[in-house]
């Protein structure tokens, strides 16, 4: 690929890049930004891109990034690009209400992986979490991510779930992610809070994502199980544009929107075209596939 990244700094650079619709968006918009749970993997590079529309826009707002940082070099590259940080443990509620006011508030807090090992800590950070940042600011804007999780798994032929498709979680995770809408969505009726929540699927980069776990698979030659054949992705850069623009779509009681790719990807197809890439013979686990989009 000719316009393929050829270091972190340029795959960061492109994942932070503002379009133009988002930088008049960032115009029109008053107030600071601050993002919760910054340090994961698409904080960075979001916080990144409203420092960067903000300025390219002329407005002069403080963007704020919020996380325990147990990495810290995390910390130091968002300040080297003008990101504020604040160093809080987002479960402490003394922590979260001595957070300076922000009229913007993206909420990126969550806990997916190993979520049925540590069940409870899961529901402490999908549903306390949202509890102490729906108080603390309940004057401000606020768009808090979710999953498409919350769906469960649907046919194929449907094209995948609508916001108004009933919800049917399946696991830990996902039903604790249902109690992190519930809690915005009370507090947004209740504080008369404009709120957005994002169920996203999935956010895919050159690091992490389904189409990198399937590339290893094909470049280690490790089965593949399709049992699952078919996934929404959106590549992150897309994902950061549309969290920031949802700022101007909040509302009370809080509005639900998709973030997905407008169409789904298969894992063979993925696999044959991955496979070519690499190179590597590949192997796919010979049961049958069930036809179904998570």
């Amino acid at each position: 690929m000719s316009n393929f990244p050829e270091d972190l700094e340029a795959c960061e650079e492109r994942l932070s890049r503002p379009n133009a619709e988002l930088v008049e968006a960032m115009r029109r918009l008053p107030g600071d930004v601050m993002v919760l749970g910054v340090g994961g993997k698409m904080g960075p590079t979001l916080a990144r891109m409203a420092r960067r529309a903000s300025d390219a826009a002329g407005a002069p707002r403080r963007v704020i990034g919020v996380s325990r940082f147990s990495n810290p070099e995390t910390r130091t590259q968002l300040e080297r690009h003008g990101v504020e940080t604040i160093a809080a443990d987002l479960l402490d509620e003394a922590a979260v209400e001595s957070l300076p006011d922000a009229a913007n508030v993206i909420s990126m807090s969550g806990f997916k992986f190993g979520a049925s090992a540590a069940a409870a800590y899961t529901w402490a950070i999908n549903c306390l979490v949202p509890t102490h940042v729906c108080r603390r600011f309940r004057d401000s804007r606020i768009v808090a991510f979710s999953t498409g999780n919350v769906y469960g798994p649907v046919d194929v032929a449907t094209g995948g779930s609508v916001e108004s498709d009933p919800l049917r979680p399946v696991g830990e995770y996902a039903m604790a992610a249902v109690g992190r809408e519930r809690m915005y969505e009370y507090f947004s009726q209740s504080q008369s809070t404009p709120t957005a929540i994002l169920r996203l699927n999935y956010a895919t980069e050159l690091r992490y994502g389904v189409l990198v776990d399937l590339a290893r698979h094909v470049f280690e030659q490790r089965a593949i199980d399709l049992s699952t054949a078919w996934v929404n992705v959106l590549w992150q850069t897309d994902a950061n544009r549309m969290a920031l623009r949802a700022l101007e779509h909040t509302a009370a009681p809080a509005r639900v929107l998709n973030v997905a790719g407008p169409e789904a990807a298969s894992r063979a197809r993925s696999r044959r075209t991955i496979r070519q890439a690499v190179q590597a013979p590949g192997r796919v686990s010979p049961a049958k596939s069930r036809q179904s989009l998570c």
